[in-house]
Formats: C-alpha cells, sequence, structure tokens
C-alpha cells in the first residue's frame, strides 16, 4: 500500500513537472555559470519547445529504497501524430540500444507517434502502453498498424530495472504532462536514475534560433545523458581537474560505458534525407563533452521537422511541398552541434543527487566546475555578469 500511494503522489505531481525545478535545489543551467557554446542565440526557453508546437512531459517514479526511473514524452505538434505525419531521421552513431520503432521510421522516412525515452528493460512495455493510448486517439478506430518510438538508457545503477517498473500509468502520466514552454532538467523523467561522467546526469535541453539573413529557423535540442568518457566543458579539461574520467588508473571499472539518446526538432523544411544529416552533426555537439562513443554506449539521435510545408496525412498519395536546398543546411548544422553541447551540459548542472538500489551518485559540483572554468578563462567567477548568448544576430 504504501508503494502504491508513493507512486500515486508522485504520478500527481507530474502535470506541473514541465516547469523548472525550484530554485532552491542550488542547481544552474550552464549560462548561469557563463557556460554558452557557439554563436547562435538560444530560444525564449533556451528547450526544445521553442520548436513552435513541440510539447514535452515527464513522469518520475521513485519508490522505496530502489526505484528509481521513468518517463519523457515528446509530442510533435498539438495534432494526432500519427493521421499527421511530420518527417524524421534517425541516427546510429554506435548502436548498442533498443530504440523501438527506428527501422520504419528510416524506411518511410517518417514519424507517427510521440517519442517516449525511458530505462532499458522498460521500452518494450512503455511501447505497448504507448500503442494502447493512441488507438484510443480519436480518429484512430481503423487504424490496423503502428511504429512506436521509445528509446532508452540503462539506469540500472540507481534503479532496480529488473523490476520493470514503468508502466501505462507512467506513460500517460508524461503524455498528459506535456507541455510547450519551459521544460523540467536534471534528475526528472527518463534521466531520474541515469549516471553522467560518474555524475548524476539526467534531461538537458537548448535551443538556438538562426538570424533572419540565414533563414531564422529553430532547432532544438533534448538528451537523456547516461554516458561517459572524460568530461570537458567548452574545451576545459573538467573531468581531469575533478578526478573523475573513463580509463583512471585507479578505477578500472570506469571505461565511459553508457548511453545518450538525443532529440532534434526544427521548423526548417527539411525531409527525411537532409534531417539524417542534420542528426549526424548532432554527436559532433555530444564529442565536444568529451564522449567517444565507447563499445558499451548506444548513442542514438532522433530528427524530426514540424515545418507545415513539409508534413502530409496518413492517407496521402502524393507528397508536395518545398523543403530547403542543400546550401541552406550549413547554419542548421552548427545549430544542432552547438544546441546538443549546451543540452548535455544542462542535464549535469541541473541534475540533483540521487540515491538508489544501494548506491549514491553525486551530484556535479558546480562551485568546482566554475573554479576550472575560470582558470581556463570560460564563464564567471561568482557575482560576475552572466555569459553571453552568443554573437550572431
Amino acid at each position: 500500500m504504501r508503494k502504491a500511494l508513493v507512486i500515486g503522489a508522485l504520478l500527481m505531481s507530474t502535470a506541473t513537472v514541465g516547469a523548472p525545478p525550484p530554485k532552491d535545489t542550488g542547481r544552474q543551467r550552464a549560462r548561469e555559470l557563463g557556460v554558452s557554446p557557439g554563436i547562435f542565440k538560444p530560444g525564449t526557453h533556451n528547450a526544445l519547445t521553442d520548436v513552435s508546437g513541440v510539447r514535452v512531459g515527464h513522469a518520475t517514479l521513485i519508490s522505496g529504497d530502489t526505484v528509481r526511473t521513468g518517463v519523457t514524452a515528446i509530442l510533435p505538434h498539438e495534432g494526432n501524430a500519427y493521421l499527421e505525419r511530420v518527417p524524421a531521421a534517425i541516427h546510429v552513431a554506435n548502436g548498442f540500444g533498443k530504440l523501438v520503432g527506428s527501422t520504419q521510421v528510416n524506411e518511410l522516412g517518417e514519424l507517427e507517434s510521440p517519442i517516449l525515452l525511458t530505462c532499458t528493460l522498460c521500452v518494450w512495455k512503455a511501447a505497448d502502453a504507448l500503442v494502447e493510448w493512441m488507438l484510443e486517439q480519436p480518429g484512430m478506430k481503423d487504424v490496423r498498424s503502428l511504429n512506436p518510438v521509445v528509446g532508452e538508457t540503462n539506469d540500472g545503477r540507481l534503479n532496480a530495472i529488473r523490476t520493470r517498473p514503468v508502466g501505462a500509468k507512467e506513460v500517460r502520466a508524461a503524455l498528459a504532462s506535456a507541455t510547450s514552454g519551459p521544460v523540467a532538467e536534471g534528475s526528472v523523467g527518463a534521466g531520474t536514475g541515469t549516471v553522467a561522467f560518474g555524475w548524476k546526469g539526467g534531461i538537458g535541453t537548448s535551443s538556438r534560433v538562426l538570424p533572419r539573413r540565414l533563414g531564422g529557423w529553430t532547432v532544438g535540442v533534448l538528451v537523456q545523458s547516461n554516458y561517459g568518457g572524460v568530461l570537458q566543458v567548452m574545451g576545459a579539461p573538467v573531468g581531469q581537474a575533478l578526478g573523475r574520467y573513463a580509463f583512471k588508473q585507479d578505477i578500472e571499472a570506469e571505461r565511459g560505458d553508457g548511453s545518450i539518446i538525443i532529440v532534434v526538432a526544427t521548423d526548417a523544411p527539411i525531409t527525411h534525407r537532409n534531417l539524417r544529416r542534420l542528426a549526424e552533426r548532432a554527436v559532433l555537439g555530444l564529442g565536444r563533452t568529451g564522449s567517444s562513443a565507447s563499445n558499451g554506449s548506444g548513442d542514438y539521435v532522433i530528427a524530426f521537422s514540424t515545418a507545415p510545408q513539409v508534413r502530409h496525412a496518413w492517407t496521402a498519395e502524393q507528397l508536395k511541398g518545398e523543403e530547403l536546398g542543400n546550401d541552406a543546411l550549413s547554419p542548421l548544422f552548427q545549430a544542432v552541434v552547438e544546441a546538443t553541447e549546451e543540452a548535455i551540459y544542462n542535464s549535469l548542472f541541473m541534475a540533483t543527487p540521487m540515491s538508489g538500489n544501494g548506491q549514491t551518485v553525486e551530484a556535479l559540483p558546480l562551485d568546482r566546475v566554475r573554479d576550472v572554468l575560470v582558470r581556463h578563462g570560460i564563464g564567471q567567477a561568482p557575482g560576475a555578469a552572466g555569459g553571453s548568448d552568443g554573437g550572431v544576430k
């Protein structure tokens, strides 16, 4: 009974999870420390939801001393994702993972469901719940095939993953709480039990808006960070300075394994071929943070476009609409690299400590990170003005 009450209370709170965590957590986003990668400016919320129509929701599942997991839902627009398809592509940087639905997305070049993120052994339960939810939606009574897209990272260090605790209740809560605007980051939703670079990982997000002369398009990124390597922040060797990094001599068990899911959204009118190219560039942002995509790391990028001119009805026999030419992609490539890098920093900087499954993982110590950054001419010393928002207007 106590377990049920705990889970129920947490699920009831998910309707407010879309807002930023309270300031008294002591955590700060990257820009609050003066860390602002790249040259382009972020959108209003510096989040995936800066791409118009995109919504994000979380269900955070904490129960007893062992369950630390959850679900994060990304809805590509305000309508029915099955009835109104958006072009999409999935890039596999290292395929040690269980990304449900990936082959059909790349075969047909379109997304027909919301995207869910969760824990490794819960992907199939989450996919089943997503299908059940979608079949109940208006206009779906004649549908006989669905391709749910569900990604994962392994939170088994902090979470009793073999109990497969995520079910329909959590999936529905995440979908119901999905909203535009600020996105909760850190130890929430699918990031509740994740670990990155030996510190608490989680959900992070960022965006970039191109200047009008380059199209004015928005690129948003959301990550579920749970991987390793040698952490660097805008080139500063933070992991080495803090004494925690892959292949360190006295920690032979730490080899940089783990996984990351990167979700990219844009309002630029591009279709599968160029979305695949955009997704490939997101991995450059991942590399800037110190990942080497180790053997045990499942590194995936899911990219989609919300542009009305490239959407189509599920019954469409002819596809029409103008899309950007290849030469127009270079600014978008730059934007996705920057937003991916910053989203990962946010996932670490906003994460709070977590104990579960008999272990405790501390949050990245931001005061020590700030010291390292300042020594390398990056960011701001305490009390100084905030960092730049980028240099291109």
